[in-house]
């Protein structure tokens, strides 16, 4: 059991407040739209109250501190060892990591950042501007740790922008490569090989991760949280490195904070999440986290719980969670392609419509909202329209990995099947852990009739989810199509781990592989389980002439499935040494008395069965004295 959240103290809570100006002057835009977020989401007589406290705290044992309600926090490290060997910023959370000389450092850092005031203030508003390559340019020759920072920054940024230009110039040719390829990532790795600053240390676990380094990343991901806890985005970062829950588990005693952490707790739901394997445990972390002592009103963290249900495929909740996020933030666009996915699901035309209406009108722009927009034009069959929104969405952000796999099921609606893949490649292409992607790229090769080609991309997908049931009954299918029957039976038997006690399918088509496989025994005993099943789901099977008016409840396809399995049994047991010829008798009967097509070979078999049970009720019918 997932151990309660903390209280939220005074000192979380500055931290989270100077996050925000931490992140917004580094131009780290979403980290410090996550940290307002979360701080405007704290209960404000609270969050008052909290930030006074420590304010006092802060100015009363901490005498060489500056005053200042908002202290500096990045100082550098005057060593000429290497410029870039910087200490790890100040907060009230982590001062066990400042080094002997932190008064002298922090004295040093704060007159360099005076001295390149100005720089720092146009650098700011350039990043806001988009125009990188000015940023790099003013603060080229500065010397503080934060205009190092920005300058690293900009460098990537300006080289990402050029780099996705070059690619999207090459649209729909052979020479286009997978993604776009930043060819200065191995210089400006360079530029941080050395780095002891936690921002700058984040700056490197990013560049590794782009030249697929993925331990040397998440190692200097942690040294950078070591540093400096509330960027955001080195989470998101670590997040994006986790390949599956198993690596999670190991990786979260690593992280230098106590697991009963917020940040923790985030970044726990935030990677099942993005694993697509959140549990009730998330769910339970998520309650915590919306406490009363937390972030009760965060639409943030309502959003992480709303998601966490939608991949429980608790769909009514989801949608609950949804509309309380809406009713409290009803312009917040973040996640809203998940509502309208909740909403395709469940069929609910107009309350899509009435959704996409609105936020297209709020920003048209929003990869978010286009994909909103898609999926209202797939549950209306409209096809073509709605490729032409998922496409747009890919556009504004070709890593969005959702509007690629959509775009994609709307070519498997269509029978284009080449374009579905070309599709579900590019969202592999963005990730290679999201199983959608791999299943779509399974389900177009088999509208090709590529079998086997299509069991490869199912395997893939059943291993990123190894209890989705439809994952391993299509891998069952393709393994049937080509004949390897022993395999489509383990599949099928895979998948009945993860199935609802009460299917039949799986247990009907195990039992049809069974017989092909001539082993009647294991065939009767599916057929019985599903005879079973529909007795203890209280299915009867009476003509439907003698069923109620007002009876809704399932009919056609449990009676044949209910007439065939009980046949099947009754003439096994009919046919085998030392069968249990009451039992068939009680199946037949049930099935003669019922509406089935199957009445009256029940009928004939009823007839033979009674006849040996007049005249010899200890011997068991065999072929040959069955007449067949």
């Amino acid at each position: 059991m997932t151990p309660p959240v903390p209280l939220m103290d005074a000192r979380l809570v500055a931290e989270l407040r100077q996050s925000i100006q931490d992140c917004t002057e580094r131009g780290l835009s979403v980290a410090s739209k996550w940290s307002s977020e979360l701080y405007y989401a704290i209960p404000s007589n609270k969050r008052d109250t909290l930030i006074s406290e420590e304010f006092t705290t802060f100015s009363t044992s901490t005498p060489a501190c500056s005053r200042s309600p908002r202290p500096s926090l990045s100082f550098a490290d005057p060593s000429p060892a290497s410029s870039a060997a910087l200490c790890m910023p100040v907060t009230p959370g982590n001062k066990s990591h400042l080094p002997s000389h932190f008064p002298a450092v922090r004295a040093q850092e704060t007159e360099l950042e005076i001295q390149d005031e100005a720089a720092l203030l146009a650098a700011r508003a350039f990043m806001t501007a988009k125009e990188f390559t000015r940023v790099e340019f003013t603060v080229k020759n500065c010397k503080s740790a934060k205009a190092q920072f920005i300058y690293v920054y900009s460098c990537f940024l300006a080289a990402e922008r050029k780099a996705q230009r070059d690619w999207y110039r090459q649209n729909n040719t052979r020479g286009q490569p997978p993604v776009p390829i930043n060819r200065l990532l191995a210089t400006l790795l360079d530029m941080v090989k050395n780095a002891t600053d936690p921002w700058l240390l984040f700056l490197k676990a990013v560049f590794l991760s782009r030249l697929n380094r993925r331990e040397e990343a998440i190692e200097s991901i942690i040294r950078s949280i070591s540093g400096y806890h509330w960027n955001w985005s080195v989470w998101t970062l670590l997040c994006s490195c986790v390949g599956d829950g198993d690596e999670l588990t190991a990786l979260l005693p690593l992280l230098p904070l106590p697991a009963t952490h917020p940040l923790i707790l985030m970044f726990q739901i935030r990677t099942m999440n993005e694993l697509h394997g959140p549990s009730e445990n998330e769910l339970a972390m998520c309650d915590r986290l919306l406490g009363d002592d937390c972030f009760r009103d965060s639409a943030w963290v309502m959003s992480l719980r709303a998601c966490a249900l939608y991949h429980l495929h608790d769909f009514g909740q989801a949608e609950k969670q949804f509309e309380k996020i809406l009713a409290i933030a009803p312009h917040r666009i973040d996640d809203i392609d998940i509502y309208s996915n909740i909403l395709y699901v469940t069929d609910n035309r107009l309350k899509l419509s009435r959704l996409a209406h609105e936020f297209l009108e709020l920003d048209k722009d929003r990869p978010e909202v286009c994909c909103l927009v898609g999926n209202h034009y797939s549950l209306r069959a409209e096809h073509e329209k709605a490729v032409k929104y998922f496409r747009r969405a890919t556009e504004l952000d070709r890593t969005y990995l959702s509007a690629w796999t959509l775009m994609g099921h709307e070519y498997v609606e269509m029978k284009n099947s080449h374009a579905a893949i070309e599709a579900y490649r590019r969202a592999v292409d963005v990730s290679r852990k999201d199983y959608r992607a791999w299943y779509g790229l399974g389900q177009a090769y088999e509208l090709l009739s590529m079998h086997r080609y299509a069991l490869y991309y199912y395997q893939h997908a059943t291993a990123l989810r190894p209890y989705d049931v439809r994952l391993w009954q299509a891998q069952g299918a393709c393994y049937e199509e080509i004949g390897r029957l022993k395999e489509a039976v383990e599949c099928l038997k895979r998948a009945l781990l993860g199935a609802d006690p009460r299917e039949t399918t799986i247990h009907m088509k195990l039992a049809k592989l069974h017989e092909e496989l001539d082993d009647q025994s294991e065939a009767a005993a599916y057929h019985r389980r599903v005879v079973e099943i529909c007795r203890i789901e209280g299915l009867v099977f009476f003509s439907l002439a003698k069923l109620p008016s007002s009876y809704l409840g399932p009919v056609e396809r449990p009676v044949q499935d209910y007439a065939k399995s009980s046949i099947f049994v009754a003439r096994h047991h009919m046919v085998i040494v030392g069968g249990d010829l009451l039992l068939a008798k009680d199946y037949l009967e049930r099935v003669a008395n019922s509406n089935a097509e199957e009445v009256g070979q029940a009928s004939d078999w009823l007839k033979k069965l009674k006849s040996v049970l007049i005249t010899r009720p200890a011997i068991p019918i065999t072929e040959e004295t069955s007449g067949h």
